[in-house]
């Protein structure tokens, strides 16, 4: 007999070889259909392999990131059955599962597969699930693995597996399909009910643009028709809402070729709304203790390779710049905790200035794959809300709540109050892809969770997923149409104190080294300025309007009342413009509800008349006139109440 362990520390007992589908059976007929995917002992696993040791299990169903994973995972594999089915002779590269959905990546071999496939493709991949086919996992050995997949013609298949650990490798057979996969996967192919192909795209064989372009086929799948028709719908609103569309629309920000792709330009109006999120935090900042500091754009190389950014990020950064004179090298600035380790080294330390707050609103530059970027939310310039807490060991679960707070008001303050929270470690078995000691890891990672349960935060936990330098908890939101944006992040770091030889004197008159708390609530202003855009579908809360209001005069005759009507508003603090184009009122009115212009204000002859405005809210239209001082304190007063 062995043991399970249970999500809710309930421990019942079970024959060796027990698979975890066998166990829901057991527990519930109801779970035993739900269930997709389960871990063993934090490892991905099987519901068909068994298990021979006391383990500690989860079972995932579709509601669990971990069930979809597994679900689309498995997607693919059919995607990859009804191509090889349709298409003969196509030979398949990866097909993981994403964020929403899966893709498979191709070579046609000849083939000319075109969204007109797309139906053919659905049906053929709705038939081969009816037929409810055992997903079933086999271990191989090289030599059988080169030969299976030498066979058939699959050489980008030989070329993975050329790279793998005999031992190690692992195929997984539906039907006449066998795929070459580490897994894991749902049992069979009878759960997916509803399948979608979204796109095509082009993609280069491993992200080298030397290497032949595949075909990327990007599909989704629901256990339910009716999922599938909901998220038909939401994708309908999300391009309604999408930030590029939006960001044009509202005349917030741009891009341009000649300028270099993924390198926004920030338009007036987009500018000020960065300047009001950045005095936002400013003001939270300042009533928790943080210190406002510049680091410049650049830095020495050797800056990076000290805190093994270079060794970890370098292939991802822009290269380095070369001084002829000098013989250095310098970097384009992909982080700003080095720099803050820097200013700290710039004074002797007492434990009396600890905790000290550094916090920048730092631009750092990534070298991101060209495919990869994708408006504000992946750029190659950027700018984080970036802090580092250096503090005593004792002080870390204090100001880790404190960060936690900051958090906390900003959503609820944009109202993201919809968020989960993930309490990212290392993975104990794959330690090499981290830095620092056993020890330091521990008392990081105790660290957090400890500060969790003080606030009440139920937080999921993740190995493997914790930056190279420390564990971290990230915050996920969700906006009006559901979908989840990573957000806010907060890590505890004991290594690049270390790195750095960080010191401070403590009560003992001893040299002690201090912790590193890096913390970014809203991660980076272009992808929050994203997210928040699509959440509100740029209807921004009033306080952060670009414009609050714009005047509209119904002719030219009145725009010498417009102007004091906005020279009146601007003097008590109301955001506001004038549109004086030649152009008829409702012209006028249908283009600034397109740029999600919170108030209106008509003035004609009458208005002029009465010193008065005529009030139209955005989407909600005609809310009768006005005094333009009234409507000033009314403005002053719904920003008092929602920020």
């Amino acid at each position: 007999m062995i043991e399970i362990t249970f999500p809710d520390n309930s421990v019942k007992q079970f024959e060796d070889g027990v698979t975890p589908l066998e166990i829901a059976r057991s527990l519930s007929p109801q779970l035993a259909r739900d269930v997709l995917a389960a871990s063993v002992d934090g490892q991905d696993w099987d519901l068909t392999r068994p298990i021979h040791a006391n383990a500690s299990l989860k079972l995932f169903k579709w509601e669990d990131p971990e069930g979809k994973h597994a679900f689309w995972h498995s997607s693919a594999h059919l995607l990859a059955e009804a191509l090889q089915e349709l298409f003969p002779g196509v030979k398949f590269g990866i097909g993981p599962a994403v964020e929403n959905g899966f893709y498979y990546d191709i070579d046609p071999n000849g083939h000319n597969i075109t969204s007109a496939d797309f139906p053919a493709i659905e049906a053929k991949m709705l038939e081969l699930a009816r037929r409810d086919e055992q997903i079933v996992r086999k271990e191989i050995s090289k030599d059988d693995a080169m030969k299976m997949f030498g066979d058939r013609g699959e050489t980008y298949k030989c070329e993975l597996i050329s790279e793998l650990e005999d031992g190690h490798i692992t195929t997984y057979t539906q039907g006449n399909f066998t795929d070459l996969c580490r897994g894991p996967h749902i049992p069979s192919t009878g759960v997916i009910k509803a399948a979608k192909v979204m796109n095509l795209a082009g993609a280069f064989w491993r992200g080298d643009e030397k290497r032949n372009q595949l075909v990327r086929v990007y599909g989704i799948t629901f256990p339910k028709k009716k999922m599938l028709d909901e998220y038909l719908v939401m994708l309908e609103e999300a391009k309604k809402r999408d930030h590029r569309k939006l960001g044009k629309e509202m005349e917030l920000f741009a891009f341009s070729q000649n300028v270099g792709a993924g390198l926004p330009l920030w338009l007036p109006k987009g500018a000020a709304l960065r300047d009001r999120l950045e005095q936002f935090l400013r003001k939270i900042q300042k009533k928790y203790g943080y210190l406002q500091v510049i680091t410049p754009h650049i830095g020495n190389k050797m800056l990076y390779v000290t805190s093994g950014h270079y060794a970890k990020y370098g292939k991802d950064s822009f290269q380095p710049i070369h001084t002829p004179q000098e013989g250095e090298e310098y970097m384009l600035k992909p982080m700003n905790c080095p720099h803050h380790c820097e200013i700290f080294k710039t004074f002797p330390r007492s434990y009396r200035d600890l905790p000290l707050r550094l916090a920048e609103f730092g631009t750092v530059y990534r070298y991101e794959q060209t495919g990869e970027l994708h408006g504000l939310t992946r750029v190659r310039g950027f700018t984080q809300d970036d802090a580092h807490i250096f503090c005593a060991p004792e002080q870390i679960k204090d100001e880790f709540c404190k960060v936690m707070d900051i958090i906390f008001y900003i959503f609820n303050a944009l109202d993201f109050k919809n968020f989960e929270a993930q309490i990212s470690l290392r993975d104990p078995k794959n330690k090499q892809k981290y830095i620092g000691s056993d020890e330091n890891w521990a008392l990081a990672e105790n660290a957090i969770i400890e500060a969790c349960k003080e606030k009440g935060l139920n937080a999921r936990t993740e190995l493997g997923e914790a930056a190279f330098y420390g564990p971290k908890l990230d915050f996920m939101v969700k906006d009006a149409l559901g979908r989840r944006w990573q957000l806010g992040t907060i890590q505890v770091d004991y290594n690049l104190p270390e790195r750095f030889q960080l010191e401070y004197t403590g009560a003992d008159n001893q040299k002690h080294r201090p912790v590193m708390i890096h913390r970014a609530p809203f991660g980076s202003l272009e992808r929050f300025v994203a997210v928040l855009l699509e959440h509100t579908a740029g209807k921004f809360p009033l306080w952060l309007a670009p414009d609050q209001a714009i005047i509209l005069p119904i002719s030219e005759k009145f725009n010498d009342y417009a102007y004091e009507v906005a020279k009146q508003l601007t003097e008590a603090d109301v955001r506001v413009t004038v549109d004086d184009r030649n152009e008829k009122i409702g012209r006028k009115i249908r283009d600034n509800e397109l740029r999600r212009v919170p108030y209106m204000l008509v003035v004609g002859e009458k208005e002029a008349q009465n010193g008065e405005v005529s009030v139209r809210k955005q989407g909600e239209g005609d809310k009768g006139t006005m005094k333009i001082a009234t409507f000033a304190d009314e403005i002053a007063r719904l920003v008092s109440e929602l920020k």
